[in-house]
C-alpha cells in the first residue's frame, strides 16, 4: 500500500480524485494549502506529492521547494490549468516527477504514482535541451526525478536536494571543462556520477562511466537503475 499527498484549494476536486486513489487500495492524505501541506510531511514521508500550483498563500512551485526541504526524497507532481506558466520551469528545476494539466488524466496520473520511487532524484547537467528533456523523459518513465541544470552557474541552486546520482556533460556554459563535475563533487562528495561528452575531455574526477555521444539512453539509464539499487541496498 501507497501513501500519497494531494494538495488543493479546491477540496471537492480533491477529495474525488482521493476517493479513485483509495479504491485502489492507497492511503491518501489532503491538505487545502501549503502550509497545511507542510505541516503533513513534517509527521510522515509520502511516497508522492500531487499538488495544484495556484493555490492561496503558497504556490506549487514555492510548496515543491519547502517540501524539499522537509523531504528532499519526495517525488512532486503538479496540476495546473496553465501549463505556460513561468513557475513550471521553476519548479522543474526543483525535480519534478510530472506535469498533469486540467482536467487530468487518470490512467496516466495513477501510472506515474504507482512509478514514483522515493529518494530518486537525478541531477542532469546538460546544455542540449532536446537531449535534457529525452533524458529527463527516460528518467521520468522509470519513476525517477530528475533535477536538470543547464549551465555550471545552475548547478549552484541544487544545493537542497539529496541525488542519488548525477548525469553530467563534461563541457556547459559557465566554466571550464568538467567544472561543473567538479562543483557537484564539492556539494555532494560521496555523490556517483556519469559522464557524457561529445568532446575529447578527460573528466576531472573519475566518473562511475563515462559514456561518449551519441550514446544508447537505454544502456546509460541502465547504469542509473544499477546505481538506484545500490543506494537503496545501502
Amino acid at each position: 500500500m501507497r501513501h500519497y499527498l494531494i494538495v488543493d484549494d479546491n477540496v471537492a476536486f480533491a477529495e474525488n480524485l482521493a476517493e479513485i486513489l483509495r479504491d485502489d487500495g492507497d492511503e491518501v492524505s489532503l491538505a487545502a494549502n501549503g502550509r497545511d501541506a507542510l505541516t503533513l510531511a513534517r509527521q510522515r514521508h509520502f511516497d508522492a506529492v500531487l499538488t495544484d500550483m495556484r493555490m492561496p498563500s503558497m504556490g506549487g512551485a514555492q510548496l515543491v521547494h519547502e517540501l524539499r526541504l522537509i523531504d528532499p526524497g519526495i517525488p512532486a507532481m503538479i496540476v495546473t490549468a496553465y501549463t505556460g506558466d513561468d513557475d513550471i520551469q521553476f519548479a522543474f528545476r526543483e525535480g519534478l516527477l510530472g506535469v498533469f494539466a486540467k482536467p487530468i488524466s487518470i490512467p496516466t496520473l495513477k501510472d506515474l504514482l504507482r512509478a514514483a520511487r522515493r529518494d530518486g532524484v537525478v541531477v542532469l547537467v546538460e546544455d542540449d535541451h532536446a537531449l535534457a528533456d529525452n533524458l529527463s523523459e527516460a528518467l521520468r518513465g522509470r519513476g525517477l526525478t530528475p533535477a536538470a541544470a543547464s549551465s555550471v552557474l545552475e548547478t549552484q541552486r541544487l544545493a537542497p536536494l539529496q541525488p542519488f546520482a548525477a548525469i553530467v556533460d563534461l563541457r556547459v556554459p559557465g566554466g571550464s571543462d568538467g567544472e561543473a563535475m567538479q562543483q557537484l563533487r564539492d556539494r555532494f562528495p560521496a555523490l556517483p556520477m556519469i559522464a557524457i561528452t561529445g568532446h575529447e575531455i578527460c573528466p576531472p574526477i573519475p566518473p562511475q562511466k563515462l559514456f561518449r555521444k551519441p550514446f544508447s539512453t537505454e544502456a546509460l539509464i541502465r547504469e542509473i537503475e544499477l546505481l538506484y539499487a545500490m543506494r537503496r541496498e545501502n
